[in-house]
């Protein structure tokens, strides 16, 4: 397909949340493209402006409210059949005011866990997903037979403040990979964190876990849970990117970054190369590799959403 005629439109969205930590939605209106479906609330940017500044004034203009803090959360770059558009969507901690739809449009508070059963533009769907997801995301090492550390070290991590977990072990056998997954999941629950596991689909449907994640090996164009379930993928070079779009994939882990003890003689992407990948990628992506928390404020430069990490949890 080629890409749409003119410039992409810069267009800023906000992301409210009420005391039970539902979003604000807007519905668009009939003659609108795409009307009738639920976005997140804000408009274009105007030349010169600031990011800030546009998202201030789109919001006091769409639902009376006065800004008082945010933040970025996630650029989606994405391409209509009409436009290019770049959605940038800020995080809204602070206003003032009662949103009200000032230019007739319906509004609506949804928990963020039913936001992939509402009718919602394509640009909107991956930061749904990031709304779900932690910034730094937790892949456990492969257990050994010692279940009883490897559970300890998983609540140590959780004490710690993990909120995404990846278990992964990939050489347990199908009894033992249901009792650890089991046993992380309870242990996850009580602190409030998303378990994934890797690369078992039907486990993570039987369990009730919160998604799966699988190597770029294991991609088809049919994503193998139901959309309320979340599903990624281990990603190395843009080939790879490519085939987890098609994938319907919520979000991609890329690496390695930096070189890592994990993937010895692996040739480590580098920090440039890593941001060159992303730049126009619309899903969430973490980067992983020899990094660990303290390196997500370079991962989000380079314009990931967050850091993946097996050791660095664990120390």
């Amino acid at each position: 397909m080629n890409p749409p005629p003119g410039p992409r439109i810069h267009v800023m969205a906000g992301v409210l949340r009420d005391a039970a930590g539902r979003v604000l939605l807007a519905q668009r209106p009939p003659g609108d493209a795409l009307a009738g479906t639920w976005e997140f609330p804000g408009g274009k940017r105007e030349p010169g402006e600031g990011a800030a500044a546009a998202l201030a004034r789109e919001l006091d203009e769409e639902l009376g409210i006065q800004v008082e803090a945010a933040e970025p959360l996630l650029r989606v770059p994405w391409r209509y059949e009409s436009r290019a558009v770049l959605l940038d969507a800020w995080e809204v901690a602070r206003w003032r005011g009662e949103p009200r739809g000032r230019e007739g449009q319906a509004l609506r508070w949804a928990g963020i866990d039913g936001l992939h059963a509402i009718a919602m533009p394509p640009a909107d769907r991956p930061i749904a997903t990031a709304l779900r997801m932690a910034r730094g995301m937790m892949v456990s090492a492969e257990p050994d037979d010692d279940t009883g550390a490897f559970l300890a070290g998983i609540e140590r991590a959780l004490e710690r403040g993990v909120r995404l977990l990846q278990l992964r072990a990939r050489h347990a056998g199908p009894a033992r990979l249901r009792e650890l997954a089991t046993a992380v999941q309870r242990l996850a629950q009580a602190h409030g964190a998303r378990v994934l596991i890797n690369g078992e689909p039907g486990l993570a449907i039987e369990l009730g876990l919160d998604g799966v994640h699988l190597p770029a090996s294991a991609l088809k164009p049919v994503r193998p849970v139901p959309p309320g379930m979340l599903c990624g993928a281990s990603c190395h070079d843009a080939r790879e990117l490519a085939a987890a779009l098609v994938a319907g994939v919520d979000y991609v882990v890329l690496g390695p970054v930096a070189e890592t003890a994990s993937h010895p003689g692996a040739a480590p992407l580098g920090w440039q190369a890593a941001a060159a990948l992303i730049e126009d990628y619309p899903l969430p992506v973490y980067l992983i590799g020899g990094l660990g928390p303290g390196d997500l404020p370079a991962a989000r430069a380079a314009g990931a959403y967050g850091v993946a990490a097996i050791r660095a949890y664990l120390a």
